[in-house]
């Protein structure tokens, strides 16, 4: 990563990252400095034509991702769709939608809010769960540079961080890679902490989910306790698979 070298030369003091996208082991020399309120965590459906097509689980239907996490999981509601690839930056791939003629492409909400181009006839897949940390911004600065770290501490949100941070404890477990099809989602209330995870096949038949309801305070570890009731349900022989297919 670019603006990580830049960091450890010296030539910057912070790196701002989207989370979702951060290795979870920095790299040597850098540690997390903070991380800011979550944004939104949910998947959008930008639609090329309107949301009709949805009302038929039996109509065809093309719609553009390059995430195979996302993938896997519409391919589970909606096994008959085509699935086809999605690059570019976030303009180039809202313009492709109607270029191609696709019945639509998935998004992740923060991404469109933050720059301002969320469509107005997005619809929000609620049944869809994130990457673990969407949403999330992690701000990454030298290992040591105390007053860099002072500084940030006054932007840690301590709900997001520790949110995030069982999401990606979760993903680190089951050592699956930040490309895998592995969705991890943790909300916090005063009063309790609550984990869903998922790991699924590439085409979506296979889904293993685990979820549970803590006290905030027990949360200790439940990134890892979750992972390893997650690989001994089976998600195990599906990634296990996917390590043998890539």
């Amino acid at each position: 990563r670019s603006l990580d070298a830049a960091l450890l030369a010296g030539k910057v003091d912070i790196a701002v990252h989207s989370m979702k996208d951060v290795p979870v082991v920095l790299a040597k020399g850098l540690v997390q400095a903070a991380v800011l309120p979550r944004g939104y965590w949910q998947e959008v459906l930008v639609p090329g034509n309107g949301l009709e097509f949805l009302q038929s689980r039996y109509e065809n239907a093309i719609i553009a991702t390059s995430s195979l996490r996302r993938k896997a999981q519409w391919l589970r509601q909606y096994p008959h769709h085509q699935i086809v690839p999605l690059r570019g930056n976030i303009g180039t791939r809202l313009q492709k939608i109607k270029e191609h003629g696709w019945h639509g492409a998935i998004f992740a909400k923060a991404g469109l809010t933050r720059i301002d181009l969320l469509p107005p006839d997005a619809a929000e897949l609620d049944w869809m769960l994130p990457a673990p940390a969407q949403g999330a911004i992690m701000v990454v600065c030298r290992q040591g540079d105390e007053a860099v770290l002072a500084a940030c501490a006054t932007l840690n949100d301590a709900a997001t961080a520790l949110s995030v941070k069982i999401e990606r404890d979760f993903l680190h477990s089951l050592k699956a890679g930040c490309t895998a099809p592995v969705s991890a989602l943790v909300q916090v209330t005063e009063k309790y902490l609550h984990f869903r995870g998922q790991v699924l096949s590439p085409d979506g038949s296979a889904c293993i989910e685990v979820e549970k309801t803590v006290d905030p305070d027990a949360a200790n570890n439940l990134g890892e306790q979750m992972a390893t009731e997650c690989l001994a349900k089976g998600a195990a022989a599906i990634l296990a698979e996917i390590r043998k297919n890539t």
